[in-house]
């Protein structure tokens, strides 16, 4: 069976082109990928992890409001029934990283990080053990 990953845009920010070549490179690593949508609130983002049963969320966030939002999305998908591990990409200053991993994200990824097959695979092995 296919690895599911539901990705979305939190919050106000419109920019997205990042988050569509990841979806890109998701698909192209064997993965379906269910694009959400860019100005989603929390509940949006839980519902549509609900119907959509992903193994992995991956949330993008550029605004710099990931310490409220985040665990906001974490908490709703959990309230759901959603125990998919959640990834979150975008404009993360560092010393923010190790909070939001205390906070239920499982991996935090920025521009610096740039070893596509590395976070690809590191994708792929948080949806396995999901789905496992």
């Amino acid at each position: 069976m296919t690895l599911r990953v539901l990705v979305a845009k939190i919050g106000l920010d419109g920019h997205d082109r990042g988050i569509k070549i990841v979806a890109r490179l998701l698909r192209d690593a064997g993965m379906e990928v269910v694009y959400s949508g860019i100005r989603l609130t929390p509940a949006q983002i839980a519902a549509s992890a609900r119907d959509e049963d992903p193994d992995v969320v991956g949330l993008s966030i550029l605004s710099g409001s990931h310490m409220k939002l985040v665990p906001d999305v974490v908490a709703r998908l959990r309230a759901e029934g959603c125990e998919a591990p959640v990834i979150v990409g975008g404009i993360i200053p560092e010393e923010d990283r190790a909070w939001l991993t205390g906070h239920g994200v499982a991996a935090v990824y920025t521009p610096k990080d740039f070893d596509i097959a590395r976070i690809m695979q590191e994708v792929a092995e948080l949806a396995a053990a999901h789905r496992n």
